[in-house]
Order: structure tokens, then C-alpha cells, then sequence
């Protein structure tokens, strides 16, 4: 959430940042909302005030056992007032904190203006583009020329944007996430981290997940009557894991990866990618997460990002970097590059990892601080995320990139030893 001395000092400012993500803020509802809250709390605090003279009064007294019922019946309707007050004020807060939780984060000054991929700025582009001199196949026909990606049976015991993978092509599967895990963490320097699929609704308010997306999300009740939803991505469970924490600086910065299914409903996406590996409503997905210093936000998001290109680069995948326009930012993010891997069957470049910086929004609404060694008070920590990379949309790249006239797939020579039993084709 956004900090509230900005909602209050500098709510015009907000609303005119606020809409480079193409989100209007109700200036004229916050504003009421604000000075009633200002009202109600200037009337509390007298009638407090107030209702302490009397109690005192109405407390000596009793200890020099005077007889005063007018004072003691003044007393019973001071804290009946105070109360409904109370009440009153509580309730608009309340309001007024749904009603923040409601609004974006910020963007970056030097997020592009727009509201369409057309307007994200492509700034790096890397590898050459295998050219072909047959008849080029996509991923989807690949696989079932291979016979090893099932989608008939898929959508038999789940349904359509399901995949079942065998033989050769699900062992790259699992290889890819190994791969990926063992480069973040062994060159890296993220801690490997294991962590619940099903998360409590809180989780998913912390990382901005809810209240707005909802129904992008797979809702769970159980038998007990517990509330559940299926993950989305890692970066709920491995954020959350310091919700109402308040860290050492010594300890910062955290760098945590894991290696999870991700599961997504694509409401929002109705018709786009309802083929393929691309937009499956079940994926695999390795995450980066970084909790840091707030000065050090901005310059740890091109790292983390680098981090990410690094696996492309080993897997010799041609991909470019885009900085992403305000109106296609995520929620969450005040900066966010994508990394965009090439798709020959396509002709384009498509989304495989999106690295984003949250600034202090996700800690607002953790309560997640810091202790500084030199300084009383405790500041918010800066989160960031980014995807390294999704598994499923690796795998589709590399069928289409490394795909061979015959009909066989080559295997990225950085897997062949290590993760794939030393073949170098998937037959």
C-alpha cells in the first residue's frame, strides 16, 4: 500500500503519478473521507479528554464517600458517547484502509508513458536468431511429433490449458528447474527454499494479490473450513515469509529462490494462448526474490534482472529486455523490465521472465521493517521479484529455437552432461 502521509500531503501528486498506470484515483472521495476522519478524531480526542476530567472527579468522590449521582450518571452517558464515537471512527478507518489497499503503486519516474506493449521500451537485445532452411514447426506440433507432450490427455482429467509431458521432453522439464536452481544459487548466491503451495488470504493481501485479482487466483476451502488459495507464484510464500518481521540490517540483503508449480486461473486473459506451454492455468516457475535496503532498490532490480538473462544467456536462447510502459505494470511494481525470449514459429519475442521492483509497497502491507544499527526508529524494507525463468516457457523456446530439419530437437550443450544423461537430442 501506498504510504498514507502521501494520500494526505500529497494526494494531486499521487493521482497525476498514478495515472502513467492508467488508474484514476478518486481525488474527491478521499478527500471527504480524509476530513471527516480529521473531524472524528479531533471529537474523540475532546470527548476522551472529557470523559477523563469526569471519571477523575467521579473517582475522588467516591474516596471521600460523597454521594453524587448527577456526576456519576454524567459519567455512564460520557463513556456511551465515547464509545459510539469510537465506533464511528473505527469503521472509517477501516473504510479508508480497504480503500488504500485498493490503489496501485506509484511508478518509477523513469517508467515510459502508455498504456500497450507498443509503448514499453525495448532497451537490450542478445543472441543471434537461428535461420532455417525448412519449414518451420511450433512447439505444440513438435511435441506431438515427438509423442512425449499430451494435451488430448491432459484435458481429459483436468481440462483445457493443461499439459502432460513424458518421456525426454519431461525430463528436460525437470532438468531446466534443476539448471536453473543450481545457477542461482551456486553463482548467484540465493538460498534454496522449499515453501507452501496453498497460502491464508493474508499472504495474498501482502503481496498485492487481493483484493483486485481475485479471480485470477484458484480458491480452496477444505474440509475444515479453512480458506485457502493455490499459489500464483513463489514470490507469495517466499515474501510472506517475513510479514510483521522487523529485520536486522545486518541480515539484509535476503535472497531467496524457489522452485514451485504455479497455478493461475487467466480469467483476465480469456482467448490469448489457449495453446501451447504459454498461458497454462498449471506451471512451473522458478522465482528470485530479494528483500533490501530502500537506497539500494533500484540498483539491486538490474542485478536481480541480470541474474534472470543469465540463464537465457547459458542456454544460448535469443531474448530482448523491455522496460515496461506504466499501463502495463503490474499492481505491485513501481519498475519492471521483461525479459522476452524468441519465438522463430511466431516471429516475435514473448514474455518468459518479469523482473519488478515493489519499493516499500509490499512491506506497508506486511508490516515488514528494519532495525538500522545507528537509528531508533524502524524503516520499511524494499522487496523486488523477478521469474528465473518460467520452466514451461523455456522448455517451448528451446523446442522451437534448437528445433532440426529431421524432426529431432538439439539440447542446449550447457544441459547434456549434467542434467540430461548426456544425450544431445531429443528424439
Amino acid at each position: 500500500m501506498l504510504n498514507p502521509y502521501l494520500l494526505r500531503k500529497e494526494l494531486l501528486l499521487v493521482a497525476e503519478k498514478l495515472l502513467k498506470k492508467g488508474f484514476e484515483l478518486d481525488v474527491s472521495l478521499i478527500s471527504k473521507m480524509e476530513n471527516k476522519r480529521k473531524t472524528l478524531q479531533v471529537q474523540t480526542e475532546s470527548l476522551q479528554y472529557n470523559h477523563k476530567l469526569l471519571s477523575d472527579l467521579f473517582r475522588k468522590s467516591k474516596i471521600l464517600k460523597e454521594s453524587n449521582t448527577t456526576l456519576k450518571n454524567k459519567v455512564i452517558k460520557s463513556s456511551q458517547n465515547l464509545e459510539i464515537l469510537k465506533n464511528k471512527f473505527n469503521l472509517l478507518k477501516e473504510k479508508i484502509y480497504n480503500f488504500s489497499m485498493s490503489i496501485p503503486n506509484i511508478p518509477s519516474q523513469d517508467v515510459p508513458e502508455g498504456t500497450e506493449p507498443k509503448h514499453n521500451q525495448a532497451i537490450k537485445y542478445w543472441g543471434e536468431k537461428k535461420q532455417y532452411n525448412f519449414p518451420i514447426q511450433d512447439h505444440i506440433k513438435l511435441g506431438k511429433k515427438l509423442n512425449q507432450i499430451d494435451w488430448k490427455s491432459a484435458a481429459k482429467i483436468s481440462g483445457s490449458r493443461f499439459v502432460v509431458m513424458k518421456g525426454q521432453i519431461a525430463l528436460l522439464h525437470r532438468a531446466l528447474s534443476q539448471f536453473m536452481l543450481d545457477v542461482h544459487t551456486t553463482q548467484h548466491g540465493y538460498i534454496e527454499t522449499y515453501v507452501p503451495y496453498l497460502v491464508n488470504y493474508d499472504a495474498l493481501y501482502g503481496t498485492g494479490q487481493l483484493p483486485k485479482f481475485s479471480n485470477d487466483l484458484f480458491h480452496v476451502n477444505s474440509i475444515d473450513k479453512k480458506k485457502y488459495i493455490l499459489i500464483p507464484t513463489a514470490e507469495v510464500s517466499l515474501t510472506n515469509l517475513f510479514r510483521n518481521e522487523i529485520l536486522d540490517e545486518k541480515h539484509l540483503p535476503i535472497m531467496l529462490t524457489a522452485y514451485t508449480p504455479c497455478f493461475r486461473s487467466e480469467a483476465s486473459s480469456y482467448g490469448r494462448d489457449s495453446k501451447g506451454l504459454i498461458r497454462l492455468h498449471q506451471f512451473d516457475k522458478v522465482e528470485l526474490v530479494q528483500i533490501v535496503k530502500p537506497e539500494l532498490s533500484m540498483e539491486t532490480l538490474e542485478v536481480l534482472t541480470n541474474h534472470a538473462e543469465k540463464i537465457l544467456q547459458l542456454l544460448e536462447l535469443p531474448y530482448r529486455k523491455v522496460l515496461l510502459c506504466g499501463g502495463e505494470m503490474g499492481f505491485s511494481a513501481t519498475k519492471t523490465y521483461d525479459l522476452e525470449v524468441w519465438f522463430p514459429s511466431q516471429n516475435k519475442y514473448r514474455e518468459i521472465s518479469s523482473c519488478s521492483n515493489m519499493g516499500d509497497f509490499q512491506a506497508r502491507r506486511m508490516q515488514t521493517r528494519y532495525r538500522k544499527q545507528l537509528e531508533k526508529n524502524n524503516s520499511f524494507v524494499h522487496t523486488l521479484n523477478g521469474s528465473g525463468l518460467a520452466v514451461g516457457r523455456t522448455l517451448a523456446a528451446i523446442l522451437e529455437n534448437y528445433q532440426q530439419e529431421d524432426g529431432r530437437v538439439k539440447i542446449p550443450t550447457i544441459l547434456h552432461t549434467k542434467y540430461m544423461k548426456n544425450m544431445t537430442f531429443i528424439n
